[in-house]
Parts: structure tokens; C-alpha cells; sequence
């Protein structure tokens, strides 16, 4: 058995009686192993129900009867070809929109820190505000590059000021949205302002440095998460139960081995979202990992018919 903490335990009895009879009760559950596939971690949960066992294997988070799947690695192996299924168009097109990482804004971010710790001088401290700029360039870069943005006239690709509103006007438009629009436009325009005095500011001490780049940093990290979420299309909650528990589901095609495919799959209900390429498959990731379970070099042939699959209840 692996360790498993009460939230833990508390999210799979609810996952389990969302999924079952209002009168369902689950009277036993352990977290029995755990697979790290494509670094993807899920966890395999033995529940004993008031209707029967159960396994529920998570990322996403899905249950397969005992009595369908009596050996756990079956249970596994299906859910792992869940996973790795992504659906292929007729003509095999990458459709949806270029995801390209946001890797060089923070390399900048990371080498203005090491610059930061180095600092001892006035000029240092302003050259901490040329990696701010830098840093922020960097960003409505990767911006420009990662979506289209539905605009006549876009800005000079250099136009910070003016890609930050575009973005954020694009993002979170509508009047629901204007507290949330307002900090992030007033958040990232503040710190470009301010990066930029510091860059020519004479009186500038080693706490503005600090100040300027704490702020960059922690404006770009809210940014790029934004425009991320909006290029992978999550939305905000399920649009078939309104729950929030969205979380990414990576795949892969068979036809396009190279490239890695992501969605928003919903925990509750099983929705999944359009996938998008996400990037290409490094060499040197690792693919597989165990923990917990015993290891056996049996054959295991499926003795229970699978015409369709048992939910609770039912």
C-alpha cells in the first residue's frame, strides 16, 4: 500500500459517489500503485463500495469494476490506452493554434536573478532593469508567435504597452472581466515603467533592482499562464457540469509519434476538450515508471467479456 494523505483519500470517495447511487457508501479505499507514464503520475485506488470494488486510477480520474477487471494491470493497461488515444482528423492536420513555449522568457527571468545576486554597483542595478525589459520583450514575443490575435493593425512586434493590451483585451474581454483585465494590463504596464526608469536611473539602489525584477517575475508567471490556458483552450469550468477540477491531458497519435498533444479533461464528469500540439516528444524523457505492486512475468489473459463498461448501480 502507498502512502496516500486524507485529501487524497477525501477526493476519490467524492469522485466515487459522483459517479454512483445517491445511497452509495464507500467503506474502504488504499491508493494500491502508481505508474509515472510520459511524466504523468496515476495512481491506482482499491475501493471496497456498498456496490462491490473498485478500482479508480487517476489523471484523469476514471473506475473500472473489479468484476470487469479482476487483475489490477488490466485495469491499468486500458486506462493507459485511454490516455494515449488521441482522435486523428481525416486528412491528419495539426489544427488549432501554434503553441511555442515560453522557455526564453524565463531563461531571461533566471539569468536576471543570477545577475541580481551578483550586483554590487549602479550600474548592475540598472542593468537588472535592461534583463526586466528583456524579459518582458521576450514574453509579447512569444505571445505574438504562439496565437493569432484577431486585430486589423497589430502593434510593432516591440510594442510592449500596446501587445499588452491587445492580449489582455483579447483574453478577458467583456464587462464580467474588467477587474480581472485591469490588473493584469496595470500589473505588467507598471512593471515595464518601472524597469525602464531603472534602466537609466542614477539613484538606483539594490532594492529597486530587487523590486523591479520580483515584480516582472511575478507579473510574466499570471501572463503566461493566462495566454497558455487561452492557446490550450481551458476553459474556465466544464461546460458540461460547470465543475472547476480541469486538469491537462496529454496524448499522442500513432501517425504523428513526434508531437506531444494536450486537452482539458474534466475530473467529474469525463469532458475532454479540442486537443492542441503542445510540442515534440524529447528523446531523453522518461517514459515509464512503477511504484508499488509486485512484478510477475505471467501471461494474463482477460476471462470477463468487456461489451461494455459496469458504473455504479447499474
Amino acid at each position: 500500500m502507498l502512502h496516500a494523505s486524507e485529501d487524497e483519500k477525501a477526493d476519490i470517495v467524492r469522485y466515487f459517489l459522483s459517479q454512483s447511487s445517491a445511497n452509495a457508501r464507500v467503506d474502504f479505499l488504499q491508493k494500491v500503485y502508481a505508474e509515472t507514464l510520459m511524466g504523468h503520475r496515476h495512481d491506482v485506488w482499491d475501493l471496497h463500495t456498498s456496490d462491490g470494488r473498485w478500482w479508480v486510477i487517476t489523471n484523469p480520474t476514471n473506475l473500472y469494476s473489479q468484476d470487469q477487471f479482476p487483475n489490477m494491470d488490466l485495469a491499468v493497461t486500458f486506462h493507459m490506452g485511454l490516455c494515449l488515444r488521441i482522435p486523428r482528423t481525416q486528412q491528419q492536420r495539426i489544427e488549432g493554434r501554434r503553441v511555442l513555449p515560453f522557455g526564453e522568457v524565463f531563461n531571461k527571468l533566471r539569468e536576471a536573478n543570477d545577475a541580481l545576486h551578483q550586483a554590487q554597483n549602479v550600474s548592475d542595478y540598472q542593468a537588472i532593469g535592461v534583463r526586466s525589459r528583456e524579459a518582458l520583450l521576450a514574453y509579447v514575443a512569444a505571445a505574438q508567435d504562439a496565437s493569432e490575435w484577431p486585430i486589423e493593425q497589430p502593434p510593432k512586434r516591440a510594442d510592449f504597452r500596446g501587445w499588452n493590451d491587445v492580449i489582455c483585451d483579447t483574453i478577458l474581454s467583456g464587462g464580467s472581466q474588467k477587474d480581472r483585465r485591469h490588473l493584469f494590463k496595470s500589473l505588467l504596464s507598471d512593471a515595464w515603467v518601472f524597469a525602464n526608469w531603472l534602466t537609466h536611473a542614477h539613484s538606483a539602489t539594490w532594492h529597486d533592482a530587487e523590486a523591479a525584477l520580483s515584480t516582472v517575475e511575478h507579473g510574466l508567471g499570471l501572463a503566461t499562464s493566462l495566454v497558455l490556458r487561452h492557446i490550450r483552450m481551458v476553459p474556465e469550468e466544464c461546460p458540461e457540469c460547470g465543475s472547476p477540477h480541469l486538469s491537462p491531458r496529454e496524448g499522442y497519435n500513432e501517425e504523428l509519434p513526434e508531437v506531444v498533444w494536450e486537452r482539458p479533461t474534466c475530473e467529474d464528469c469525463g469532458w475532454t476538450g479540442k486537443p492542441v500540439p503542445v510540442g515534440e516528444l524529447d528523446a531523453d524523457d522518461e517514459l515509464f515508471r512503477r511504484e508499488g505492486g509486485s512484478d510477475s512475468d505471467e501471461c494474463i489473459m482477460m476471462e470477463v467479456p468487456l461489451r461494455d463498461l459496469k458504473k455504479p448501480s447499474t
